[in-house]
């Protein structure tokens, strides 16, 4: 989900409500490409008595984060301030800010500044901060809207369309020739946009500047239509219908209606707006989180976004050991599997030689074969000979190879379940990699890749690891209020089973798939079928099974759990359990955060 037009109206908004009439006291630029600004503000309360506040602004037109917010967090700058910064400071040192305000629905802010030049005078100054993805910018002009600097340098080498260089004029290219939401007649609506040979929602997003696909889909939903209807099958009735839905949001927006939300499915967050999504009322995969500010919505949304995308890219590498030794055992399973089949065929060799010992008395020597009768069948069987070794020869021949074969099928019988537990264990370590939130996490997940020697230990890096802390146990309330904790990874599956429940807690783990441990502590009562059905839920949504939609999960009490001595972490066995098959969906199950 990126910024659109309505995102960036309602922090227009409130931008204008908390920093005009304030005072830039401080420009900094931490990155190449964000700047951060501390403004200080003195406004009057119902007392009249003068309230003193101090604001950070952070701008980031980062190609795959462009981002502009409130925050209360510093960042360190660099000894020497980029020559963007340097200019700025020059001349918009303690300037006050007149107004923040968007250019019609484009992902365009113009801030207007007011400031002294060095013989005293009062000048105006403007900030446009372009939000456009790897086209963001931060443009710098004076009052004739020439551009004095900006935070990156356009030429027409890079763009045909518009040069970003001192001494341009600066201009908004009209490229995509969309029609502005303001000022749009039910007339062009009806018989431009909806004119399209396209679906419902590409039609609206694709033709009105500042909707996004998210935002078009919604007024879609809000006129009663679907976004995969064709603009060609609507009606006369269904068309006007669609633009007077369309003519409510914008005056939502024209009155400043805004209402911050994040939409989560499956705990992660998943779009972000700031006009209601009544789309997703209904729908039981997505959870609906009201923000305070819009700042605050931006600010909880990509944290976590960046939070997942970190741990992503810091896992990649023990992914790709996982991966490439479990493609290794697979491999090797199979290859057991194929070779131990060969060895069916012993027992053959074991009855050739039994009846050549009873019946070689027969053969004169010279023989290619020997047909006699098989008496464990009662049939009459042939069995091939070498013509150049006697009937004793040929009877030992046979019996050793039913000997190598039985040998080759112990030993490989001994290996398939070797390897099905290499296998088994490497799987479960693969759904901890997916389930991780943290560093601690992958601390945890390293320190079981070495501990079971599939990776070289690095006690230089396990030492510094000890500042990430130690990663803990999901943790949920059922909606009869028992915890229900959720193990991330094998040395907390092995805790949560063995340290923290108590015989008569019950223990969740998907059939025949790597999973977590889902542990329930029922205090000495019994549990209500909705707490069992939850927590079989939260096995199912954390086990490789998860993909499938539904999945058959195990359930015992933990006193019939046994570990074996020796055994892998994570691993167990058990008996006389139940069973049930149950959605992996854990919508509307409390998490508790700590």
């Amino acid at each position: 989900m990126a910024l659109d037009g309505i995102v960036i109206s309602s922090l227009v908004d409130e931008l204008d409500t908390n920093i005009t009439g304030g005072r830039i006291t401080k420009i900094a630029q931490p990155e190449k490409d964000e700047l951060l600004l501390t403004i200080k503000r003195s406004t009057q309360d119902e007392n009249g008595k003068t309230v003193r506040s101090t604001k950070r602004l952070t701008i980031s037109v980062n190609p795959s984060l462009p981002l502009i917010y409130l925050t209360d967090t510093n960042k360190t700058s660099p000894l020497t301030a980029p020559t963007f910064c340097m200019v700025l400071r020059k001349h918009l040192n303690n300037c006050g800010i007149i107004s923040v305000s968007q250019m019609g629905l484009e992902r365009v802010i113009k801030f207007e500044l007011e400031h002294l030049n060095e013989m005293g005078d009062l000048c105006k100054k403007f900030l446009y901060v372009e939000l456009m993805g790897k086209h963001s910018n931060i443009i710098f002009c004076d009052d004739n809207n020439k551009i004095i600097d900006s935070i990156k340098h356009i030429s027409l080498l890079v763009s045909s369309v518009r040069e970003v260089l001192p001494g341009r004029e600066y201009f908004i290219p009209d490229t995509q020739h969309k029609y502005d939401p303001f000022s749009i007649t039910e007339e062009e609506f009806i018989n431009n946009v909806l004119s399209k040979p396209l679906p419902l929602s590409k039609a609206v997003y694709t033709s009105i500047t500042g909707f996004s696909p998210l935002m078009a889909n919604e007024l879609i939903y809000r006129a009663s239509l679907s976004e995969k209807n064709n603009t060609q099958e609507l009606s006369d009735m269904e068309k006007l219908h669609l633009y007077r839905n369309f003519s409510e949001m914008m005056n939502d927006i024209s009155e400043k209606k805004f209402t911050p939300l994040i939409a989560f499915k499956d705990s992660m967050p998943a779009e972000f707006t700031s006009l209601e999504l009544s789309m997703y009322e209904k729908d039981d995969a997505y959870t609906i989180k009201s923000c305070d500010t819009v700042s605050s919505m931006l600010f909880d949304y990509y944290a976590t976004k960046e939070v997942m995308s970190r741990i992503n890219q810091k896992s990649a590498d023990l992914r790709k050991i996982t991966n490439t030794l479990l493609e290794r055992n697979y491999k090797k399973y199979d290859l057991q599997t194929k070779q131990l089949k060969d060895t069916e065929k012993r027992d053959k060799y074991k009855v050739y030689g039994e009846l050549l010992t009873t019946y070689g008395y027969e053969l004169k020597g010279g023989e290619k074969k020997l047909t006699c009768e098989n008496y464990y069948t009662g049939k009459e069987i042939t069995i091939p000979l070498d013509e150049t070794k006697s009937a004793v020869d040929n009877a030992k021949k046979y019996f050793d190879k039913y000997a190598k074969l039985k040998r080759t099928f112990e030993a490989l019988n001994i290996q398939i379940a070797e390897t099905k537990e290499e296998i088994e264990h490497l799987e479960s370590i693969s759904n901890s990699l997916d389930i991780a939130r943290q560093d601690s996490d992958l601390t945890a997940i390293k320190r079981e890749l070495s501990d079971c020697g599939y990776i070289k230990k690095h006690h230089e890096k396990n030492k510094g690891s000890k500042n990430t802390g130690k990663s803990k146990p999901l943790h949920y309330i059922s909606s009869d209020g028992f915890d229900m904790y959720v193990g991330k990874n094998n040395y907390q599956n092995d805790e949560l089973t063995f340290k923290i429940a108590t015989g008569n807690d019950w223990w969740f783990h998907a059939k025949a798939s790597a999973g977590s441990h889902v542990i329930v502590k029922t205090e000495g009562k019994e549990l209500p079928d909705r707490t069992f059905e939850e927590a079989a839920r939260l096995a199912a949504h954390y086990s490789k099974a998860c993909e499938q939609g539904k999945a058959e999960i195990d359930y015992i009490q933990k006193k019939h759990i046994k570990k074996p001595n020796g055994s892998k972490p994570g691993f167990v066995v058990y008996y006389t359990n139940y069973s049930m098959t149950i959605s992996t969906d854990i919508t509307g199950i409390q998490e508790v955060t700590e």
